[in-house]
């Protein structure tokens, strides 16, 4: 699995997992922990200040082949609900 997070058109991180064999049709729980760069307080802003700009690309292969692609929008705001 390959994963990449924009803020408008820089790439903030892109990270690459190997989760190894799975058994087919058994139940599986996968919890990657990964540590995400420290973002200045500047790019904090605008990526709250401009919601849904920030995005991530999800890319899952098996045996090297493409199977799903996935995309996902997100919207922050410094905890306020």
């Amino acid at each position: 699995m390959i994963e990449r997070h924009y803020f408008r058109d820089h790439l903030l991180k892109s990270f690459d997992f190997d989760f190894g064999f799975c058994i087919p049709n058994s139940r599986n729980t996968c919890e990657p922990i990964y540590e995400f760069p420290q973002l200045s307080e500047s790019l904090v802003g605008q990526m709250v200040d401009n919601p849904y700009e920030t995005r991530s690309d999800s890319f899952y292969f098996v045996d090297n082949q493409l199977v799903m692609h996935s995309k996902a929008d997100y919207a922050f705001n410094r905890g306020r609900h």
